[in-house]
Parts: structure tokens; C-alpha cells; sequence
């Protein structure tokens, strides 16, 4: 029983971990990315669309991003979708592709960013110390059914798995802050 409550832990903390790099992917860097188009909905005949279903999106350079639509007729919507969205910045259209040129990120904007992925890794810190505290009083909650030994290896063992992953949310959160220093 505490095996199976132990495998449904590290199965939330693995969810909260993966939240965290699509969130980190989003973040804006130097560099091109299409992640950071993820959250662009575009309006298609009245309907708010994800960008990623409406166009390829591919990196010929390493600060620039083409955007080819399926159908040339969403051009204008997509281009629109951009500029509206909180990316800050200025598509350009040529009548078929549409590209982003990422410009390289100034020192303020560079510590906003980092604050923003702080942020965002504390809050996957907190995500798995949640499943932690769940887990734990489910573990407590079976005390009369298995003995007193077994209830405290599996708290250590949830504790272990905890620290684990909050590990590598630091460390992915080291690597997404030398990304962002990177000049």
C-alpha cells in the first residue's frame, strides 16, 4: 500500500518537474524558440486556435524564428495573434511566411526574466512539497493497517523522492538562469 502511495507521488512531482520546463520554454531568452509561441491563440474564423495548429514554425537562425502558415489566408490573424500577445514583439510579413527576430535582451529585461523563472521554479518547489504533505498524511493515515517500521520508511523514502525532485527543479532552474545571462 505504501508502495502504490509512494508510485503516486513521484508520479505528481514528475507532472510538476514537466510543468516547469514547458513554463521555462515560454520564457523569452536571447535565442529563438518556438515554445515561446505556445501560448499564442490565434482568432480563425471567430475561433481562439493554438499558433502550432495553424503553422510550422522553424529556426534558420539562431535569433530568428519563420512562422509558415497552413493556409495563407490566417496570415493577418497570426501576425495579429503576435503583436496582441505578451511576447513583446514585432512580427514581420513578407505575404507568405511570417518572421520574429529576437533581439538580444538588455541587462534590466535579462534580471525581469530571471526573477520571472525564479518564480516560477519556487512555485514548483511548493507543487511538490504539496505532494510531499499529502502523500505524508496518507502514509500517517494507515498506521493501524501496517506496522510503525514500514510507516517510517515510507516517510523517509518520501522524503527522499521529494528531495529528488526538488533537486532537478533547481537545476533545471540553474541551467534556464545561465541561459538567460548568456550575452
Amino acid at each position: 500500500m505504501i508502495d502504490e502511495l509512494l508510485g503516486e507521488a513521484e508520479a505528481k512531482m514528475h507532472q510538476a518537474v514537466e510543468h516547469l520546463q514547458g513554463e521555462f520554454a515560454t520564457v523569452r531568452t536571447g535565442r529563438a524558440n518556438a515554445g515561446i509561441l505556445h501560448r499564442v491563440l490565434v482568432d480563425y474564423y471567430g475561433t481562439p486556435t493554438p499558433l502550432q495548429q495553424l503553422a510550422s514554425t522553424s529556426v534558420p537562425e539562431p535569433q530568428l524564428l519563420v512562422i509558415q502558415p497552413y493556409d495563407r489566408s490566417s496570415l493577418g490573424a497570426i501576425e495579429k495573434a503576435i503583436q496582441m500577445s505578451s511576447l513583446g514583439m514585432n512580427p514581420s510579413n513578407d505575404g507568405t511566411v511570417i518572421r520574429l527576430a529576437f533581439p538580444a535582451l538588455n541587462e534590466e529585461r535579462r534580471k525581469e526574466l530571471i526573477k520571472v523563472v525564479r518564480h516560477l521554479a519556487e512555485e514548483a518547489r511548493v507543487a511538490v512539497r504539496n505532494v510531499r504533505r499529502h502523500a505524508k498524511s496518507d502514509i500517517d493515515s494507515l498506521e493501524g493497517q501496517v506496522s510503525e517500521d514500514d510507516v517510517r520508511r515510507g516517510e523517509a523514502s518520501l522524503q527522499e523522492l521529494t528531495d529528488g525532485f526538488i533537486k532537478k527543479v533547481d537545476e533545471l532552474l540553474q541551467h534556464k538562469e545561465s541561459e538567460l545571462l548568456e550575452v
